[in-house]
């Protein structure tokens, strides 16, 4: 099978559904003229012209407001923002319009469209350039939240997404854009709400998403250097979430373990423990365990930034401490 990149999966994602739907169109900052801040819409001006792929000011709220008018007029957008800690300033319309029309309208006007771009941090960038947000649009009915991992799941979640009927948050990861991985040439879709089992294993379970993906991978590969076998689920989405495939892991490991890019309080990790504990407590063999970001800001310092994100070594602790295996 091909290998492509991130970025390459999510734009077939994109032109594919814009070929087969002339109601689908792209907006955002640097779309267009610069082919995206991150290359991820090279080559779509050129294809499907200015009418559909647009250059907006930088004006996070002042853009959102118009694809979210065009999306309850009957159009299908997706806008591009070029982080997600920008966006903040567009949550007046994710929440207080997209997120709650089905409702206010009593069913009768909907708005399928989806907010996509980077998430979370990328390195030295700062206190304000590096929030993941998962959790935080994950606590508003109405919106479904996606966070994925590898292109073969940015692919077929997207174009779920884009032919959605509701209000879709999509979340990548600046720092995986260049990732490459096998993406069939056919087309495909992967439904939304579906956790995706991608190491089996019997002793514990490991549960992330996003680019923490690579943090319980690479634990789970420690770990199994010690005879240590991990169970390792994705969970692609995360409004609205499997709890079930998590469940029935933790039935066969006894044991579970989250790891997440999240603040600590009220996080993603929260209401997995909440909800497992309550569902799958005579299954647990000891506590829940978890590890997230720092409960600061980030800092610039590549020390800090060190410290503050979670790592394969305290995942791996962790691990062994539910195990009781820990010194």
């Amino acid at each position: 099978m091909r290998q492509i990149t991130f970025r390459e999966a999510l734009r077939e994602a994109m032109q594919e559904e814009m070929r087969l739907d002339e109601r689908v169109f792209l907006m955002g900052e640097e779309v267009a003229e610069y082919n995206g801040a991150y290359k991820v819409s090279q080559g779509m001006l050129d294809e499907f012209g200015e009418k559909r792929v647009i250059d907006t000011p930088i004006a996070e709220l002042g853009f959102s407001a118009i694809a979210v008018g065009a999306a309850q007029n009957g159009l299908r957008p997706i806008v591009e923002f070029m982080t997600w800690n920008f966006a903040v300033l567009a949550l007046d319309q994710i929440l207080n319009t997209a997120s709650k029309m089905l409702a206010m309208s009593g069913g009768q006007v909907g708005c399928p469209i989806v907010f996509r771009g980077a998430n979370g941090s990328a390195g030295q960038l700062g206190a304000q350039h590096s929030t993941a947000f998962e959790s935080m649009y994950a606590n508003i009915p109405g919106l479904k939240v996606i966070s994925v991992s590898n292109p073969y799941d940015a692919k077929g979640l997207l174009k779920s997404a884009i032919r959605d009927e509701d209000p879709v948050v999509f979340m990548e990861s600046e720092v995986m854009y260049g990732d490459k991985g096998e993406v069939p040439e056919g087309e495909y879709l992967i439904p939304i709400g579906k956790a995706n089992i991608v190491r089996e294993g019997s002793d514990v379970t490991i549960v992330s998403f996003n680019k923490m993906m690579k943090i319980a991978i690479g634990a789970a590969e420690e770990l199994a250097k010690e005879n240590i076998s991990a169970e390792v689920i994705d969970l692609r989405t995360i409004r609205p979430l499997d709890w079930f495939t998590i469940l029935e892991s933790v039935k066969k490991t006894n044991r579970l373990v989250i790891v997440e890019e999240q603040w600590p309080f009220a996080s993603v990790s929260s209401e997995i423990t909440y909800r497992i504990q309550k569902e799958g407590f005579d299954y647990l063999d000891a506590p829940i365990r978890r590890i997230t970001s720092v409960d600061a800001p980030m800092h610039y310092a590549p020390n800090l930034v060190a410290a503050y994100l979670p790592d394969v070594t305290r995942t791996v602790k962790l691990v062994k401490e539910v195990m009781y295996m820990s010194k």
